[in-house]
């Protein structure tokens, strides 16, 4: 066994949490999509002017609130417990692709998860180093040759959209106060969580696929030295 082959870390485990929580994303998606749907109709039954009371408009405002509020804290756990867990899988990927033989790779672990957090490069520079690591994984000794899979930049350009979405509808939020404009930001949040599924669908198969080849490739590399380490025993 190479000196490198004796750091690969198993990812098993962690693979699978971020499998769980891309689940629980497209979960916290699809209610958050049907809570707004029942959040629009409420805003356009005020507009309409539906309610007869008001009494019963304020109350059911009120309630409207509660559920949107609790389902805001539930997203945003999920948000930061997946987003933790990704970032380290990519790290754990990289570092990976490494001890299977991959060399002269642009980006070192830190910097595969560091450009998430720096202004401008975020746009191009995360999906560079995943695109290394896909490579890296399929052919360690030959990764800049490897095409790109159109999954790739299908899930990058799925996550600049939802990324700049998300940006104009907390500005638009922020001054939103007539009912038209409360509708409009109501309206862009159900896009952005209905592309919140297709973009944890897709980013699932990339986690999927990275696995499956790194462990494949690991496990042969143990099998092909296995004949000498008993020779040896």
């Amino acid at each position: 066994m190479s000196v490198k082959e004796k750091y690969f870390r198993d990812p098993t485990s962690l693979t699978t949490w971020v499998r769980y929580m891309l689940y629980a994303q497209i979960i916290v998606a699809v209610v958050s999509f049907v809570s707004g749907n029942l959040e629009h109709q409420l805003l356009a039954d005020y507009q309409n002017g539906v309610y007869t009371s008001q009494e019963q408009a304020v109350a059911d405002g009120e309630a409207n609130d509660q559920r949107q509020r609790l389902i805001a804290i539930i997203d945003l756990m999920v948000f930061v417990v997946s987003g933790f867990l990704i970032l380290r899988w990519i790290h754990r990927a990289n570092h990976n692709a490494r001890q299977l033989g991959a060399e002269n790779m642009k980006f070192s672990p830190g910097w595969s998860i560091g450009y998430y957090f720096i202004p401008i490069l975020t746009l191009w520079k995360p999906y560079q180093a995943m695109k290394e690591i896909w490579g890296a994984s399929k052919e360690p000794s030959n990764q800049a040759s490897q095409k790109t899979s159109g999954i790739l930049p299908l899930w990058w350009g799925l996550w600049l959209v939802s990324s700049f979405l998300d940006q104009v509808i907390l500005r638009l939020s922020m001054r939103a106060e007539e009912l038209s404009e409360l509708i409009t930001v109501n309206s862009l949040n159900q896009v952005s969580e209905a592309l919140d599924i297709p973009l944890a669908l897709v980013f699932l198969a990339i986690v999927n696929r990275v696995y499956t080849m790194q462990t494949a490739r690991h496990h042969s590399a143990n099998h092909q030295i296995l004949p000498t380490a008993e020779i040896v025993d």
